[in-house]
């Protein structure tokens, strides 16, 4: 096909007839009814006026240069969070448009206009606002915009598509970080269930005895040296070195099964996050590490401000697989790259009792070197058919009896666990964060690592 034929078609395909066209047309088809000739002319003449209007409301249409969509929404969102933004649609010709704006979003987000229609004065722009929600992690395209523009005829609409290059990066949520971070300056960390603990030094080490010097803390004076030198004798301190906190998360195939909206997965990576920010503000260096059959991400220990994104960054690309964890080389992973003894927060799920011996190996081995604690992610449906109501049926009764026996080789593992050093927490992945950074603290203020 020639060019020219090719643009006339594109041309053409533009235009779609409306409803006000369909009505217009069902009334004025009576007319060939009449008796001829009467009828014939009478309906010639309607299709003649019925054309003309078409072509008028054609000619009335605006060029796509006449139209603009500019969809204006930040780069980035939290999954399960929500940002706010906008779409403005632009009318350069001097006549009111009927507008139907289109967006089709990729499914890494929902929420957008979807489809809205509106009415945009002549010479102006009406401006829409909206709202994405993160749903899966991940980078995409948002997409074209595509609007339906007709005129107050409302006979025939054109439909424009405008190229945008605008991405959406959706990463993990640090909605729980902030909200860490305003309940601290407000002094209500309670409402997140974090128990607050004053370190015995005020976080300081012991460092030697001095005399006591005018503008010294009397609190830190010590009394018994006092007593035998027979003048002030004070305790001098020093700022306790940081420590090092490596989260480590699985990526295996327990981890996929969701846990409310999300899988437990993702609620690991979100207590990851928060760990990371509270043992950073805290002046530890952190570092994290996740991994199925393969290490997927890791991040070498640091103390830095940036420290927090780093960890997010490198969180982004990966997801839960159908994997079977390789305990085995993550753990050697860990050695290889981290020599000095650290705090190791293992956020993983103890189901599978074949599988929970490789990890009950591994783990143990490593607290040899290491403080590790395991935060155990419990199946929260697992629990609830283990304990069913008093109107069970006989097939309830046997689900109960065979989650009753999961469980409690669950619980054999994780003692085991406990016997050989290992710090656990057993725990729901819908209430694990406050937790978790519980017993960081407790660990912490004992100084237990």
């Amino acid at each position: 096909m020639p060019p020219f034929l090719r643009r006339a078609m594109r041309a053409l395909l533009r235009f779609a007839p409306q409803r006000r066209l369909a009505w217009l047309a069902a009334i004025a088809a009576p007319v060939w009814l009449l008796p001829a000739p009467f009828g014939t002319y009478a309906g010639l003449t309607v299709s003649l006026l019925v054309v003309v209007a078409i072509a008028i409301d054609v000619l009335l249409l605006p060029a796509a240069a006449a139209v603009g969509v500019e969809r204006e929404f930040s780069a980035s969102v939290g999954i399960g969070d929500e940002i706010e933004g906008s779409y403005t649609v632009t009318n350069r010709t001097r006549r009111a448009l009927q507008v139907e704006l289109h967006d089709q979003l990729p499914p890494l987000v929902e929420g957008g206009v979807q489809s809205i229609a509106l009415r945009v004065p002549g010479a102006s722009a009406q401006r829409v606002g909206a709202s994405l929600r993160g749903k899966a992690r991940g980078t995409a395209p948002l997409g074209d915009v595509g609007v339906r523009v007709s005129t107050m005829l409302g006979l025939v609409s054109a439909r424009y598509t405008f190229d945008t290059t605008d991405a959406v990066r959706v990463m993990p949520s640090l909605a729980g970080v902030r909200r860490y971070r305003l309940l601290a300056m407000q002094h209500r960390l309670d409402a997140m269930g974090i128990r607050v603990l004053r370190h015995k030094g005020q976080g300081q080490a012991f460092a030697r005895l001095r005399e006591y010097v005018r503008g010294d803390d009397p609190r830190h004076i010590d009394w018994k040296a006092t007593s035998k030198k027979g003048k002030f004798i004070t305790r001098e301190f020093t700022v306790e070195r940081s420590q090092t906190v490596i989260t480590l998360v699985d990526a295996g195939r327990g981890m996929t099964q969701l846990s409310g909206e999300f899988s437990r997965f993702e609620h690991a990576l979100s207590a990851a996050l928060i760990l990371t920010d509270v043992a950073s503000s805290s002046g530890d260096r952190v570092g994290a590490l996740v991994f199925d059959d393969e290490v997927r991400a890791f991040v070498p220990p640091q103390a830095s401000k940036g420290a927090l994104t780093l960890v997010r960054d490198a969180f982004i690309p990966v997801h839960a697989t159908s994997r079977e964890p390789d305990y085995a080389s993550s753990f050697r992973f860990l050695a290889a790259h981290q020599k000095k003894r650290a705090l190791v927060v293992f956020f993983t799920d103890v189901i599978d009792v074949r599988a929970s011996q490789a990890l009950l190996a591994h783990v143990t081995h490593s607290a040899a070197r290491h403080l590790v604690l395991v935060v155990a992610l419990r199946n929260d449906a697992l629990f609830e058919a283990a304990a069913p109501c008093e109107a069970a049926s006989t097939v309830q009764l046997f689900e109960s009896a065979a989650a009753e026996e999961v469980i409690q080789a669950r619980e054999a593992v994780l003692e085991r666990m406990r016997r050989a050093g290992v710090v656990v927490l057993d725990v729901s992945p819908q209430t694990m964060t406050a937790g978790v950074v519980n017993r960081y603290l407790e660990l912490k203020a004992r100084g237990a690592l």
